[in-house]
């Protein structure tokens, strides 16, 4: 048998001739986890015993929603979000539902305490419901656990998440990977069953680290304010636009030729922009860009390359666009050091309160590094900013995180088939200078406060993660 920490290139274990003809008689590797049967041995030969996650006798109870036709609209009081955002430290809706869509909304409502488990498409993510996600509407496709005792929430959710417990949830007990996880698949996941004690320090650890969570994402909120009551931002909807015929069905507008810019694309005259730099204007004490040098040292755009993998231990862990709004992105991938090295230390690493901008695809997700990535390398795909020192650095992320920063950002989209924007686009985005330099002080301040909160918050999860192995699937 293997052992789950063993890196040897050759993996193997026995296989019973009763799984052969329970999985088809099929005698393909892939068809029998090495590693997922060996994780269920651990636990079953643990110190403690074993319990299950769901099932007539287990430690939960769990549902998904009724599928349902949406009504979208484009903006309304019943925001929804998608089960793949749940890992996201600060989801963002979908979109907006109209209260006309046929379905019981109340239902489709997550609570405070329960622990969310992506469930198709991307499985196994899971989540713990804490402030941030209290009461939002997520769509049906989304498992919602309750647990018998609120006490093992945070317990459970830390199994779930651990190397050896995501590996027993995302496969069957022949060892093969499962495409959709039902209420019904809890019910074959075996769980260390320890003391209570041991079982409330760790949801204790979790209740902390998703109450720092919450105090980040009300920071970051309160900076978002400060900023709109400075500078006297209306809602986007409401902003005046100077239309060319606003009684035409589609938005029509004009562009002098002084104003063109080298830009003969429509998305980029939009009189959105235009009425919202007008508004800055009017408000700020200056409106530069961000290539300014009081705002930023350097934006790095590194160079597409061949990316040569590697096993963790000899290699830079390494992130793409869509985990950088995580706290603690799960990568399973690591950039060689011996063939990236260079590329690595000119290009890809990131450090503390670098602001990382995606420059493709979804364009100006915005995400301020926190001080648990430092040394991460972060993909071609997004724009490294690092800003002239800390004392703006936060101010900048909350501006480009804000919507009107975004709408601005976005404007200096280019590319046919795949939208973009490059180190030049980012540095020409305005940003204001606020007339009121104490409130510019506080908003980067409070931005900066958030972004230790996260790092406390991670630290508390890993400490959690720590006794999870160590006194309880390791433990002797």
């Amino acid at each position: 048998m293997v052992n789950l920490h063993d890196r040897s290139e050759i993996k193997w274990c026995s296989v019973n001739l009763s799984d052969v003809f329970s999985r088809g008689k099929r005698l393909e590797a892939s068809v029998f986890d090495v590693e997922a049967k060996r994780a269920r041995q651990i636990i079953f030969k643990g110190k403690f015993p074993v319990a299950y996650i769901g099932g007539e006798n287990g430690l939960t109870t769990s549902y998904t929603g009724a599928r349902f036709k949406r009504i979208w609209l484009e903006k309304s009081d019943l925001p929804i979000y998608q089960p793949s955002s749940i890992v996201d430290i600060k989801p963002i809706p979908d979109g907006y539902i109209s209260k006309l869509t046929q379905t019981n909304v109340e239902k489709l409502k997550v609570h405070k305490g329960q622990i969310l488990l992506t469930c198709s498409g991307t499985i196994g993510k899971a989540t713990y419901v804490s402030e941030t996600l209290d009461n939002k509407i997520f769509s049906h496709d989304l498992l919602r656990i309750n647990c018998n005792e609120p006490s093992d929430a945070g317990y459970i959710y830390t199994y779930l998440i651990s190397k050896l417990g995501n590996k027993i949830l995302l496969t069957n007990s022949y060892g093969a990977v499962i495409t959709h996880i039902e209420s019904e698949h809890l019910s074959t996941v075996p769980i260390p069953n320890p003391p209570n004690e041991i079982k409330s320090k760790i949801n204790d650890l979790i209740v902390k680290s998703f109450a720092l969570r919450d105090e980040s994402n009300k920071l970051i909120d309160d900076a978002t304010k400060l900023l709109i009551d400075e500078l006297k931002l209306p809602p986007i909807e409401k902003l005046e636009l100077d239309l060319y015929d606003p009684k035409a069905s589609v938005e029509t507008y004009s562009v002098k030729l002084s104003n063109l810019k080298g830009r003969v694309d429509g998305s980029y005259h939009v009189p959105v922009v235009q009425a919202i730099i007008d508004c800055l204007k009017a408000n700020a004490a200056e409106v530069t860009t961000i290539g300014d040098r009081r705002i930023s040292r350097q934006i790095i755009l590194a160079g597409v390359f061949k990316r040569t993998y590697v096993e963790e231990e000899y290699g830079y862990p390494f992130l793409g666009g869509k985990e950088i709004t995580q706290l603690n992105p799960k990568t399973e991938k690591y950039l060689s050091r011996n063939i990236h090295k260079k590329r690595y230390e000119k290009e890809l690493k990131v450090a503390e309160n670098t602001i990382l901008v995606t420059d493709r695809g979804t364009i100006g997700i915005t995400a301020l590094v926190p001080k648990h990535w430092n040394g991460y390398a972060v993909s071609q795909n997004v724009l490294k900013l690092v800003p002239a020192d800390d004392n703006i650095a936060g101010y900048i992320y909350i501006f480009l995180n804000s919507e009107w920063g975004k709408r601005l950002l976005c404007r200096q989209t280019y590319g046919s088939v795949v939208d973009m924007i490059d180190n030049n686009s980012l540095s020409s985005v305005e940003i204001p200078l606020l007339k009121n330099e104490s409130i510019q002080n506080q908003i980067n301040l409070f931005a900066l406060e958030a972004n230790q909160k996260r790092y406390e918050a991670y630290l508390a999860e890993q400490e959690a993660l720590r006794i999870m192995n160590e006194e309880v699937i390791f433990a002797k």
